[in-house]
């Protein structure tokens, strides 16, 4: 099946400024991926090209098998997308500025109404479908701009900086609507946003963005495995009582040849070995006559990983909170 998004060579300048440099990027149906990047980092710009609102210096976006620049209404009638500032008519109830915006796009009328409070249930706003738009809270907003892209039916969904302004458990809630819808719906996500953490807990493959080039793209375990993957692999095993002899125990795993080293601290191990070998450890602890309380491995999270990056691009300095 061919990638639902199917960038090459994406290029767009404004004057001096080069905003999207040389942009190659394959999603394939079914995917949340999160383009994370710092502000100005030209995430909206590459968003813009996708959806054929503003033309590319040189090469080409195709979205849902059309291309944006060519054939931009196509794609506009198959891609929901939901900018990071969102504009309601203020004086209409929430339920009928869905429905307005469903005429807009063409739906057909005999549905519209039945369609529009299906949708406001399940973004959660079944409840305040009849309250005017002015008296909805910023999450609620962003439930009811979701619930906008939605009832369009679209392919793919395209979501600048969703999260933008809501408080943590408005996050929280947010994200986990997501999920369902693309569990449930099968949906292809595309999200941009500069807030690590988000990215991190919702998608299935993030792009790192800086500068106007695509560093990265990957999942965690594969964009970590390439950056840290020289640096051996970390494992502490917590034993119930402090081993009686340090150099008796260290000696014991002075033939497995993945060992890198051994830090004994108390009743924490902490092994560094070239590959998780956490199972051949465990066991030669055992035959050690040693009881074990706990283990662990050493994580690199996303945040490990931009640092990693802007190290490598040091004329950079990370922006992962500000707007």
């Amino acid at each position: 099946m061919e990638p639902i998004i199917d960038l090459k060579n994406l290029c767009k300048s404004y004057g001096s400024h080069v905003a999207v440099d040389q942009l190659n990027l394959k999603i394939p149906h079914g995917e949340i991926f999160g383009l994370l990047g710092p502000n100005g980092a030209g995430k909206t710009t590459s968003i813009l090209m996708m959806l054929g609102l503003t033309e590319p210096d040189s090469g080409s976006a195709i979205v849902c098998g059309y291309d944006a620049t060519r054939n931009p209404i196509e794609v506009k009638r198959k891609v929901g997308y939901m900018p990071d500032n969102l504009g309601f008519y203020p004086q209409l109830t929430g339920l009928e500025n869905l429905v307005y915006m469903a005429r807009l796009n063409g739906l057909p009328e005999k549905d519209i109404i039945e369609n529009a409070r299906r949708f406001m249930e399940l973004v959660g706003l079944k409840a305040a479908s009849d309250k005017p738009a002015s008296s909805y809270s910023r999450g609620m907003k962003q439930r009811l701009g979701l619930a906008e892209v939605l009832i369009k039916k679209p392919e793919l969904i395209i979501l600048d900086e969703p999260t933008l302004g809501l408080d943590p458990n408005g996050v929280k809630e947010f994200l986990e609507l997501i999920k369902s819808l693309q569990q449930e719906q099968g949906l292809t996500v595309l999200l941009s946003s500069h807030h690590l953490h988000h990215v991190q807990q919702v998608c299935d493959r993030v792009g790192i963005f800086v500068d106007g080039k695509l560093l990265a793209t990957g999942d965690l375990p594969t964009l970590s495995h390439e950056l840290f993957g020289n640096t051996g692999v970390e494992t502490s095993i917590y034993l119930t009582q402090v081993p009686m002899d340090a150099d008796v125990l260290k000696d014991k795993f002075s033939s497995f040849p993945e060992l890198n080293s051994l830090t004994i601290s108390g009743v924490n191990l902490q092994f560094n070995t070239t590959e998780d070998i956490t199972p051949k450890l465990i066991r030669r602890l055992i035959e050690s006559g040693l009881d074990i309380q706990a283990v662990s491995q050493k994580q690199y999270g996303l945040d490990e990983i931009y640092e990693k990056y802007f190290e490598k691009n040091t004329n950079l300095t990370p922006e992962h909170e500000s707007d």
